[in-house]
């Protein structure tokens, strides 16, 4: 019973979070007297990619024949009141802040943009070459540092056509999408949690799914736009045609949209770790996100933009203490009943990661949080795989009317788990290079951001 009263009160929560940011109010931003002038400029650059590179976003090495869409670094940068910030989507499953870092100093060396000003998400493709080291395959340091250069050349292009863009008019929209994805941490009814394979003894999620579409729109004076953002929450996996590399449905939907509308539409991801798509195929997906960004482009309405700042600062998280045998159990177990032939190649990658990590549970390790400024939207930046259910309550406690999570974004922690989804157990919270944080993490991470944004709130 405690249980079932536990699950109906998120419910609740989760319903007036949604009913809430569907309210309409005036701008935080004071209207009156004239703004300073906004100016915009957006620019993407294609990474370069080939057959034999390692593809990321299995348990194993996969290859690839060919490529639909384009892969690349999407970059705007925003001039208001003598302040910039910059923010940067990468189609890649993720990466870590050694090679993100090195792209942001030379950002600031090479523009004068702040280090703390610039946002850079990974789109997380599950369609692209390697860029991190996770379960039994290594990152292209060759590849990784070529995002690294186009990341640079991005943001610097886009700099440059802020600074002759002329009057920006910003609008926004709070749109919905609720048909692409869904909790997929699936109760079984053997008290097991879905991961891959027969769903068919699914008794319902173990947490909320988040349909809001967030769609910044930049409109250029003289007429279309120059940049156009959207937000959502799903994990960014399948293609159009088998075995190639993408930019997956987002991507996809975000390239056709760029057709129409001019400029650089960019895809940032959200709080996906616990949510994916398991219905629907890519071709049908890309259609239902390029029409809801397209339906609330058309709602948004004009606001106020006056100030665009950011906060970035490192934050300590611990690898977490675990044991082998009930590890080696819980993963075993699952393999065995649902994957399907032989799953020892599996069970074997998780024992190897989980042999390298034992020598560092316990030890902290540096990543970074950030909170950026856009007028009166807010916009969360977190270095993994966050559950929808922190993200969510970011929201709930933002001090701004409009706030929405960046997931993998900065670096790369792996999954950023509930204190719940600990107790019920699977992939997510497997022990590995794609979990490795302690329990509490995401709680953490939640109050230091909420932190942040009132520290922004008030600046």
């Amino acid at each position: 019973m405690r249980r079932t009263f536990e699950e109906l009160s998120r419910h609740l929560v989760y319903v007036l979070t949604v009913i809430l940011s569907s309210v309409t109010v005036t701008a935080e931003e004071p209207e009156g007297k004239p703004g300073p002038a906004l100016e915009v400029g957006s620019a993407a650059k294609a990474f370069a990619c080939d057959d034999k590179m390692v593809i990321a976003g299995g348990i194993g090495p996969a290859g690839s024949g060919g490529q639909e869409g384009r892969l690349g670094a999407s970059a705007t940068v925003i001039r208001v009141g003598g302040e910039r910030v910059a923010v940067v989507a990468c189609d890649i499953l993720m990466m870590r802040r050694d090679y993100f870092d090195q792209a942001l100093r030379t950002i600031e060396k090479d523009t004068g943009i702040p280090f703390a000003n610039v946002l850079v998400n990974a789109t997380h493709t599950h369609h692209a070459p390697s860029t991190v080291r996770v379960h039994g395959y290594d990152r292209i340091e060759s590849f990784c540092a070529h995002v690294r250069d186009q990341i640079v050349a991005a943001v610097k292009e886009a700099d440059e056509r802020a600074k002759k863009s002329g009057p920006i008019e910003f609008r926004f929209a709070l749109g919905h999408e609720s048909s692409v994805g869904q909790n997929s941490r699936l109760l079984l009814d053997d008290g097991m949690i879905h991961w891959i394979g027969d769903r068919r003894g699914a008794v319902r999620p173990t947490g909320p799914f988040d349909p809001q579409l967030p769609v910044f729109g930049f409109k250029r004076h003289t007429g279309g736009y120059e940049a156009v953002w959207f937000n959502h929450s799903t994990h960014a996996i399948g293609t159009i045609r088998p075995g190639v590399r993408s930019p997956t449905f987002y991507g996809l939907a975000a390239q056709a949209l760029e057709k129409e509308l001019g400029g650089t539409v960019t895809f940032i991801s959200g709080a996906f770790g616990s949510t994916h798509n398991l219905t629907l195929d890519c071709r049908e997906m890309t259609h239902r996100m390029s029409a809801a960004v397209r339906d609330a482009l058309d709602r948004a309405e004009p606001r106020a933009l006056r100030s665009a700042r950011s906060i970035k600062r490192e934050y300590p998280i611990r690898v977490r203490h675990f044991d082998e045998m009930r590890e080696d159990h819980a993963v075993s177990k699952y393999c065995k009943k649902y994957m399907g032939g032989d799953p020892s190649y599996c069970i074997e990658v998780f024992r190897k990661m989980r042999k390298e990590l034992a020598a560092s549970q316990g030890k902290t390790r540096k990543t970074w949080l950030q909170a950026m400024r856009v007028g009166d939207v807010a916009i969360v930046g977190v270095p993994g795989e966050l559950f929808t259910s922190l993200g969510l309550e970011i929201k709930r406690r933002s001090p701004f009317r409009y706030t929405y999570v960046a997931g993998a974004a900065n670096d790369y922690i792996g999954y950023i788990p509930d204190e719940r989804a600990y107790e019920l157990g699977g992939y997510q919270v497997w022990t590995g290079f794609h979990s490795f944080v302690a329990k509490g993490t995401g709680e953490a991470m939640v109050e230091e951001a909420v932190k942040m944004l009132e520290e922004l709130k008030a600046k």
